[in-house]
């Protein structure tokens, strides 16, 4: 028994998705969505090291210590397989495995929509399904694989780097191929794949220039092409791909993007006020229209077809978040936090009623943090006055909350004042930085000419001195004052 068996059980028992081991940290597994560490003790580099020198295969352990990172699969018969991750960084070595489950779930556990059976009935074309790292990329397309396995005679090709979810052949036939271990690289095992009479090929991850342009070439000649990409939205997927390429071949992209492209599908997980993660789906059916806008160069009109177009099994992440926000699957603040469109879910969210009640309670969070750590700094500064009464610098910071809190509670212009006004005596107003705070404690005592006089002095010495971005950056102060307005750190 390997000795990292021990805490991935841990994380299989607990429903986890991720198991975190880094040097200097503790354990770490991620359940449902939140990381905790589940020993107090923590791991040196060399740990770390003997417990992947355990679990992956030479060829990666030696990758690891000469290139700094690797990639690969560990299983542990009867309970899971998991995805390996190794590198290092300036602690030491560290991994990251994620559970890949033995079960391959299905479109109605995942809650698939409905419009990717769709895109699986497809005899050719690309489909891409993309979403930032962890987002359940990898549990799509297996779902949609095996969906294929089950109702068509196909010979379908997958390329994985590493293989995550094991097919067995049902009514397809499936080859998986993992980069490193049956094959060189992505785009070599692609190529290959072409004098291999499939019908469908799963692309892991489109990685660079190459691989991304034989894709395209795979799905123009008539086979059906999975794969995926690392990006927020299914608009941003297109402009992603077209602009890979080098200026002078885009318009050659864009039309072969606009003649194989059928769908993109952008994912996130959400966690569920219920426990546990679902995922949030964006979707877009290339239409006759939709090829002629990519075709065009008139992507940035996409978003409007989306939200126009769900009759056909389009949808966007705001449509799909208020759905979820209303049916009281996640919460409103989940929602919005998933959101990539801020102001449209705020929008869609306040037409179905619902109150955005979270953000004033952030509000008064960060307004209570803030207050704190203000008043720390005055405390601070008044201990280290006791000790020091001509400390220029606890001076200095004494005045400046006291000037520019934006809690009046913190404010004190008579205190700010005697403060600067002490710091510029010791200092002989030669220090800039202390004539700009006594220009802000004037400021907050309303003494507008005062704060202007001081802050123009200072702007003057941080230019003597030769420090024009200070200089600069005081002048917005300076304008606040001849306006009659003290100036706030916000």
């Amino acid at each position: 028994m390997a000795k990292i068996d021990r805490y991935l059980e841990y994380l299989v028992a607990n429903e986890g998705s991720d198991l975190h081991l880094f040097a200097k940290q503790p354990p770490y597994v991620r359940i449902h969505g939140s990381i905790s560490a589940i020993e107090s003790t923590p791991l040196t580099s060399e740990a770390v090291l003997e417990i992947l020198k355990e679990i992956v295969p030479q060829k990666n352990y030696d990758e690891l210590l000469q290139e700094w990172d690797t990639d690969c699969a560990y299983e542990i018969p009867g309970l899971a397989r998991f995805r390996v991750n190794g590198f290092k960084d300036r602690d030491g070595f560290g991994t990251v495995l994620r559970q890949i489950p033995q079960i391959i779930p299905t479109f109605d556990e995942l809650r698939l929509p409905e419009v990717l059976r769709d895109f699986c009935q497809m005899s050719k074309g690309l489909v891409v399904i993309t979403g930032p790292t962890g987002s359940g990329k990898s549990t799509t397309l297996a779902a949609m694989i095996d969906f294929i396995n089950e109702t068509r005679n196909e010979h379908i090709i997958t390329i994985e780097d590493p293989i995550e979810f094991v097919h067995k052949s049902k009514k397809s036939i499936i080859n998986q191929r993992e980069v490193h271990r049956d094959t060189q690289s992505f785009t070599r095992a692609l190529r290959a794949t072409l004098r291999e009479d499939p019908d469908i090929i799963l692309l892991g991850e489109i990685r660079d220039l190459e691989t991304m342009e034989t894709a395209l070439e795979c799905a123009e000649t008539g086979h059906l092409v999975f794969a995926t990409l690392h990006t927020n939205s299914a608009v941003a997927t297109i402009d992603r791909i077209i602009d890979k390429f080098p200026a002078d071949k885009q318009n050659q992209i864009r039309t072969m993007l606009a003649d194989t492209l059928q769908g993109v599908v952008a994912q996130t997980l959400c966690k569920k006020l219920s426990g546990g993660r679902i995922a949030a789906f964006e979707v877009l059916k290339v239409t006759n229209a939709v090829s002629a806008m990519i075709r065009e160069s008139k992507t940035h009109m996409l978003n409007s077809v989306i939200q126009t177009s769900r009759k056909i099994g389009m949808q966007s992440f705001s449509d799909e978040l208020v759905h979820l926000a209303t049916s009281r699957i996640i919460s409103v603040r989940e929602a919005y936090i998933k959101a990539i469109d801020k102001v449209d879910i705020e929008t869609r969210l306040k037409q179905a009623n619902i109150a955005l009640t979270f953000k004033e309670d952030d509000k008064i969070v960060a307004r209570q943090r803030r207050t704190a750590t203000e008043q720390q700094k005055i405390e601070a500064a008044e201990e280290t006055l006791k000790l020091n009464p001509d400390d220029v610098k606890a001076m200095n910071a004494m005045a400046w909350v006291m000037s520019t809190s934006t809690y009046d509670e913190l404010r004190d212009a008579k205190v700010a004042v005697a403060m600067a006004s002490r710091a510029c005596a010791l200092t002989n107003n030669k220090d800039p930085y202390s004539l700009s705070i006594l220009g802000v404690a004037y400021a907050e005592d309303k003494s507008f000419r005062r704060a202007i006089d001081s802050t123009q002095k200072a702007i003057k010495l941080y230019i003597e001195q030769g420090d024009k971005e200070s200089a600069g950056n005081i002048k917005t102060r300076l304008e606040l004052f001849q306006q009659k307005k003290p100036f706030r750190d916000e």
